[in-house]
């Protein structure tokens, strides 16, 4: 009998699965922009766990290596890999058509484990390697493959809780944005910690503001209208990139040290702001993007915004 750590045991379980090649844990190395990674990756074997905060609470992730042979052994034991699953990723290749029935198949199997285990985790079905390239080339002939996908597997599991996304590497806004809303129903409190950055936004005169996590997941925003949000949500990534390469300039370069822990560029006219900002000492950093009008904005703010997150999500 395999036993696990205390943190282990008290954290919500995240499931990822689905066929070999898929492109699992190239998802979970993308958010955690580990990207020189990602070309050398090699086949995972058996299931990969780590232990994460977000938003104050433990997250334990399972990472399941897709292998045939580890199909069988997951199937042959769903009580080690698939008991207390919170949430369920299923990611399919969008790439690999020739697999297509091959991946329905298994996720009918893995529902069946789920229905064995007496538990009905929502899952979550990327379908995945959507990359840019391909909306520009084969848009028609994607979007008819995903429909077509989103029918049999409906047809087959009859699953009462899917929910569909494309996400690619390439465009890392698709993976934020996904594991942040399925991330977020986790949480109860998301609705006062949206509040508590709505009002923030209008003391500071801010048209949007993202909270970001160091897994690149978003913990709360406000955005003034949809244009902002889109804005803002395809700049994200491009902001967590370069704050990473300040940081690892800064580790080879100690007199690069930028005490702000900041970064504004302006563009059409308005002020992207984009801070590091700290929640709970010891504890990975937090980030606040935000958009305004006009550069400036008090920092004292900033100092009681965190300390209102601070106290909702740790007391």
């Amino acid at each position: 009998m395999e036993f696990l750590k205390e943190e282990e045991q008290e954290a919500q379980k995240i499931l990822f699965t689905g066929l070999d090649g898929a492109g699992k844990t190239s998802i979970i190395m993308a958010l955690k922009r580990e990207f020189s990674k990602i070309a050398i990756l090699t086949p995972t074997r058996g299931a990969q766990r780590r232990i994460f905060e977000y938003l104050g609470k433990n997250i334990s992730e399972w990472d399941l290596g897709g292998q045939k042979s580890y199909r069988i052994a997951y199937l042959r034991n769903p009580g080690k890999y698939f008991e207390n699953t919170e949430i369920a990723i299923y990611v399919i290749d969008i790439q690999d058509e020739n697999r297509f029935d091959e991946s329905i198949n298994y996720i009918k199997d893995v529902i069946k484990k789920f229905e064995e285990l007496e538990i009905k985790p929502p899952i979550n079905i990327f379908f995945h390697k959507f990359d840019p390239a391909l909306e520009k080339s084969a848009i028609n002939e994607y979007s008819k493959r995903i429909t077509n996908l989103k029918q049999k597997i409906n047809k087959i599991t009859k699953y009462k809780n899917l929910l569909y996304y494309n996400t690619s590497i390439y465009e890392l806004s698709s993976l934020i944005k996904a594991m942040s809303e399925i991330y977020l129903t986790l949480y109860p409190k998301t609705e006062l910690i949206d509040k508590t950055i709505s009002e923030f936004a209008l003391k500071v005169d801010s048209e949007g503001v993202v909270i970001i996590d160091d897994n690149s997941l978003q913990i709360g925003s406000y955005y003034k209208d949809e244009a902002i949000k889109e804005i803002l949500n395809l700049s994200t990534p491009y902001f967590l990139t370069l704050n990473d390469s300040f940081k690892a300039a800064e580790e080879r370069n100690s007199s690069l040290k930028n005490s702000e822990n900041q970064v504004m560029v302006k563009r059409n006219q308005k002020y992207f702001i984009f801070k590091q900002i700290s929640l709970k000492k010891g504890n990975p950093p937090y980030y606040l993007l935000l958009v305004k009008a006009k550069p400036e904005y008090n920092k004292g703010d900033i100092d009681i915004l965190s300390s209102i997150l601070e106290e909702i999500l740790y007391t």
